[in-house]
């Protein structure tokens, strides 16, 4: 599948577009996590996990897409967009999308370890912040998951 739009596609289409992604991420060892931006419809910034080949513990598959996007859009407040990504994003990825202005994030899997959209912390709707986010969570959650589940049972084998 390659990603662009010419009509209005759903969640799920865009979910599967960060789940392509995702898999780019395992096959070079890194935890397989996708990231794609959507405005108006139009895909505008992807990105997948690369901290180890980049030795940058920032970039998480969403600080990627983040970055890509400021520079597609010339701007580093992306209003009016929707951060699609494999799992929960973490609370360095959520300060990212708050500061950013982010409308809207759809995640798959949760991550009950580090979640910061609702499983551990959830920061995208704090009173504290001036920005809300809007959170959908479990867009195609299963094959997400499988995908993670698959990548560190063949971690644990090796």
């Amino acid at each position: 599948m390659q990603c662009v739009s010419e009509m209005e596609f759903s969640d799920e289409y865009w979910m599967q577009c960060a789940l392509e992604l995702a898999q780019k991420a395992a096959a070079v060892d890194e935890v397989p996590v996708g990231a794609v931006i959507v405005k108006d419809n139009q895909l505008i910034a992807e990105g997948w996990n690369h901290p180890i080949q980049l030795h940058d513990p920032s970039a998480h598959a969403e600080m990627v897409a983040l970055r890509q996007a400021g520079i597609r859009l010339n701007n580093y407040r992306l209003p009016d967009t929707t951060l699609y990504v494999t799992l929960e994003p973490c609370i360095m990825c959520v300060g990212a999308m708050i500061h950013a202005r982010i409308q809207r994030v759809v995640y798959a899997a949760p991550d009950s370890k580090t979640g910061a959209a609702g499983s551990v912390f959830d920061l995208l709707q704090s009173e504290k912040h001036n920005h809300k986010v809007s959170v959908t969570g479990g867009v195609l959650e299963t094959e997400c998951r499988e995908v993670l589940l698959d990548f560190f049972r063949k971690k644990r084998q090796k």
